[in-house]
């Protein structure tokens, strides 16, 4: 079975940083477009970040663009998402998700392509307060 762990969530101060990861088994990452995704409580889930596989493009949402990096490690099968100053408006459970099939692109149309996403992590809480 394809199983996407999150991790590196937490607690963190206006301004600060975290490192999230995106872990899989059943699924080699490099081979898909990787997105993650944000939700807050009462709102739509909304794109973040999303990087194609090699040669390809990142994307960011306007919100996040000049602070967030996202990244690949292939030898352990890993995605990041470097978030540096970060602002109170950033506090989301943040997904990962992959599309199940090759070549389907985690950005379309202007926008995140959510539908295109088969497999999505459990989630990792970040909250920036101070």
């Amino acid at each position: 079975q394809v199983r996407i762990v999150e991790s590196g969530g937490g607690l963190v101060q206006p301004g600060g940083s975290l490192r999230l990861s995106c872990a899989a088994s059943g699924l080699i990452l490099s081979y898909f477009n990787i997105a993650w995704f944000r939700q807050t409580p009462g709102k739509e889930r909304e794109g973040v970040s999303c990087i194609s596989t090699s040669g390809g493009p990142t994307y960011y949402a306007d919100s996040v663009k000049g602070r967030f990096t996202i990244s690949r490690d292939d030898a352990t099968n890993t995605v990041y998402l470097q978030m540096d100053s970060l602002k109170p408006e950033d506090t989301a459970v943040y997904y990962c998700a992959s599309p199940g099939t090759l070549g389907r692109l985690c950005h379309y149309g202007g926008s995140f392509n959510l539908r295109a996403m088969d497999y999505w992590g459990k989630g990792t809480l970040v909250t920036v307060s101070s």
